[in-house]
Formats: structure tokens, sequence, C-alpha cells
């Protein structure tokens, strides 16, 4: 592993910040002073200013029902940032987003390599929400939403959607657009009142209360993590939070 990615799974700095306690000669490994590129092996003392760092923490894969307010930033000078309001000890970030005025299943990790394979756009995992809007729906509406619509100069990838109720509708996407449902909605002339996010790829919310998070199960992350991930992964002990 490389030094910049080790001290940052230790908690203590972010990676670009590890690069400059590096490039400051603060770092070493085994004795020697750490470079850039060095790399880290199990065993290996490493030391921040000459006093070894605390152990690496393990992994954590939360679930989070993510209430309307919450911003999912991890900069904690914005007030409702994610991160205080989970107020986890461990330093984690969200993976993804979920828009300020939305509610629902949000994912937060301290293992930065599992972003990718969560949001790589060419893997087309599925997302899945609730949406209420203004008035009743359409033939039409359902219909154009399924095709494609034309936003942000491109056009929608064909998505898979079904009628719940008068105004309500569950819609199961595989892109990211920026305030993507909302502005699918606006092209035919519908707000949305309320939007849930109920589903990422094979993770449900289920019931799980508004505000709250749980640990992901183990068979959850089997299906999220690569196969070599999964022989070398040390897991916190599942939690519940709020």
């Amino acid at each position: 592993m490389r030094i910049n990615k080790y001290l940052a799974e230790t908690g203590v700095c972010s990676r670009r910040e590890a690069d400059a306690l590096i490039e400051g000669g603060r770092v070493t490994v085994n004795g020697a002073r750490a470079v850039l590129g060095t790399k880290v092996n199990e065993g290996d003392a490493v030391l921040l200013d000459g006093a070894p760092l605390r152990a690496r923490p393990k992994k954590l894969y939360l679930a989070l029902n993510k209430p309307i307010g919450i911003e999912c930033t991890t900069d904690r000078s914005v007030p409702g940032n994610i991160v205080d309001f989970v107020g986890h000890r461990e330093r984690l970030f969200p993976i993804g987003r979920l828009d300020k005025d939305s509610a629902g299943l949000i994912l937060l990790t301290n293992d930065g390599d599992i972003v990718n394979t969560v949001l790589r756009a060419e893997n087309e995992h599925e997302k899945e929400y609730v949406v209420a809007v203004d008035r009743p729906l359409t033939v039409e509406f359902l219909e154009g939403m399924a095709r494609g619509v034309p936003i942000l100069d491109t056009i929608t990838n064909p998505c898979r959607i079904a009628q719940v109720g008068r105004n309500t509708f569950r819609i199961v996407l595989t892109q990211g657009l920026n305030r993507q449902i909302r502005r699918m909605c606006e092209y035919f002339g519908y707000t949305v009142r309320s939007l849930k996010r109920v589903r990422i790829m094979h993770i449900e919310l289920g019931d799980l209360p508004e505000g709250r998070w749980r640990s992901l199960t183990p068979a959850e992350l089997k299906a999220l993590l690569p196969s070599g991930a999964q022989r070398t992964l040390k897991l916190a002990a599942p939690r519940t939070g709020r």
C-alpha cells in the first residue's frame, strides 16, 4: 500500500495532506525517510514526527436513511453536513450524493477503494426511488420518462418506471446526473413534492428509521466488494446509530 494511502486510512489526514507530510520529511518507514510512492507492508514501523501512528481502523460500511435537510458533504463548516449528523468516531465519507431536499438511502464508509466500485458509471448500478409529484400522472409522462429525457445537454438513459399512486411512482435509474429526477419531471411540467431513495444496487433501505444508520450485512458486502478485498477484509463490529 502506498504511504499516502496508509496515512489516510489511519484517519490522521487526507491523502493530499499526507503528501504534504511526506514531502516535509515528517514520515518514516522502518527508520528511513518516506518519499512519495514509498510502499508500506504489513508489520512495517510507520512514524509521524517520530511517533507511531494508531492502528488502522477496521473498515466500516454504513447505510443511512438520510433526512431532508442534510448535506452530503464532508465539509464540516457546512451546516447540516452528513459527517456531523452521523457523529461517528471514525472519519467517514458518503459514497455519492443525495440532494439536500431528498431523503433515503445513502452509503458511508472509511474505505476509499470501494467508491469506484459503487460509482463507476460504466457499471450501470441501479438506484431506485419513490417520487411524489404535484399532479396526477399520465401515460404520456410515464412513457416519456421511461424512454429518456433531454436534460443537461444529454438524453437520460432509458429507465424503469411504475405508477404506485395517483401522484406517485417508482423509478429505477442507472445514472447519477445532477438532480436528475427533478429535472426529468420538470421537462414534462411536473414538480417533485417528495423524493426518497429506497435502493442502491442490491442494498435496500427497508424499514430503517429516518435519521438512523446501520452496518451493511456480510451478504450485502459480499456482493459489493471485489473478491480480493473480501478475503482480506477486517470489519468493525456491526452497529446501528442515532
